[in-house]
């Protein structure tokens, strides 16, 4: 049976498809280092079963860091909202010019896409710490494990294997 390998890596080479008869060379999409690996050569594990973890401390930082920069977004956000009211009323009552309505309409304009940012960078920041994990794309057995703790993942254009997974045999 042939199986695709590694196909982000040879995409990003510009190499077209790849097929190997061993099995898939998998590897994490974001870098770190190799806490745990969970599972050993010839078992069988289904789709979806935890093969390696990174370790995740840097990442949990960045999602911490990028969780408070959502609040953070979203105080300034309610702030701006609260000058822009007062503003709108002040204009309303012709106490104010509209060019002062205009720079509190930007602020809060720029409040929102201050939000929208941080809620981009929290939602990336969880995703990266969710491929800490390296998962099995398909049932199958484990073909060899040239990942061990402490090995160095650096998610480039060519990241090294860390688990090899045969197909399961029908």
């Amino acid at each position: 049976m042939r199986t695709r390998i590694t196909a982000g890596v040879m995409a990003c080479l510009g190499l077209g498809t790849a097929w190997a008869a061993e099995g898939v060379e998998l590897t994490t999409r974001v870098s770190g280092v190799v806490e745990t690996v969970l599972v050993k050569p010839g078992q069988s594990v289904r789709k979806g079963a935890v093969l390696l973890r990174l370790e995740p401390t840097l990442l949990r930082a960045r999602l911490d860091e990028a969780a408070s920069e959502v609040v953070r977004a979203e105080v300034e956000e309610t702030d701006a909202k609260r000058d822009l009211d007062r503003a709108q009323e002040l204009y309303d009552r012709t106490v104010s010019s509209t060019s002062e309505l205009d720079a509190a309409r930007a602020r809060h304009a720029r409040a929102q896409a201050a939000v929208s940012t941080a809620k981009a960078r929290r939602t990336i920041a969880q995703k990266n710490l969710d491929d800490a994990e390296l998962k099995a794309p398909f049932d199958g057995q484990i073909g060899a494990i040239p990942g061990m703790p402490g090995t160095v993942v650096a998610a480039d254009c060519q990241p090294k294997p860390l688990v090899v997974l045969k197909p399961a045999s029908r």
